[in-house]
């Protein structure tokens, strides 16, 4: 089960690889669009410095044609390190650059997949990841649980080294869901880890705690003082 960062927000990365495990950061245009006009590549080895070599960073091209996409890819690639996971959106023309970068033995996330007969292609074009879009689904009236499922299936149907990394969250529930239906692995906004550790049960229980303790030892007084 792999959790994953959908920010290129340097201060929310740091703060949550310190305590999270984090697997990965995900980024595309719109993410990117946030920060505003950044200095793209230093700021992306930047990423790579603060999750480390081991975890995975995905980056997604922009290019129109596949001529286009495959420079993208490269120089992706060559500016911030050979182990990116090119993100690449899975329509006909980004299916061919997912074959063409496999057969470079690259690394690939096919992303933007509403369907499951966008999966299954990607599945069999060899992509490392495929990102089903999960509320974005949902909100277009189509069954992303049950797609997570399929996917998950087939996956194993052919032995297949591809991982789902489901994506597009709108909250806590849909990621809980997306797992339970076989998704390897989840990218999220920090929003939604905040919803999911802030809930105000939570903050209640710990104050009981604190307040039970210190009934009984006082107020100074933690374990490593007794």
């Amino acid at each position: 089960m792999e959790f994953l960062l959908d920010t290129i927000h340097l201060a929310d990365i740091e703060r949550y690889t310190k305590c999270l495990p984090i697997a990965g950061v995900t980024s595309n245009p719109t993410i990117v669009k946030k920060e505003g006009k950044i200095d793209f590549f230093p700021h992306m080895r930047k990423i790579r410095q603060l999750i480390g070599p081991k975890a995975t960073l995905h980056v997604q091209v922009v290019g129109q044609t596949p001529v286009a996409m495959l420079a993208d890819a490269h120089a992706i690639l060559k500016n911030i390190d050979e182990s990116v996971y090119i993100k690449v959106p899975t329509t006909e023309l980004g299916l061919q650059v997912i074959k063409q970068l496999k057969a470079e033995g690259h690394h690939v996330t096919a992303t933007a997949i509403y369907t499951k007969f966008q999966g299954y292609l990607a599945i069999a074009a060899g992509a490392d990841y495929i990102a089903p879009y999960y509320s974005r689904m949902e909100n277009m009236n189509l069954d992303a649980a049950t797609a997570v499922a399929e996917f998950a299936k087939l996956i194993q149907q052919n032995n297949a080294n591809t991982k789902i990394l489901a994506a597009s969250f709108h909250n806590v529930g849909q990621v809980n869901t997306a797992f339970e239906n076989g998704a390897q692995a989840a990218t999220m906004g920090v929003d939604i880890i905040q919803a999911a550790l802030q809930m105000p049960a939570i903050d209640q229980a710990v104050k009981a705690f604190t307040s039970d303790w210190k009934n009984i030892y006082g107020p100074q007084q933690t374990i490593h003082d007794l």
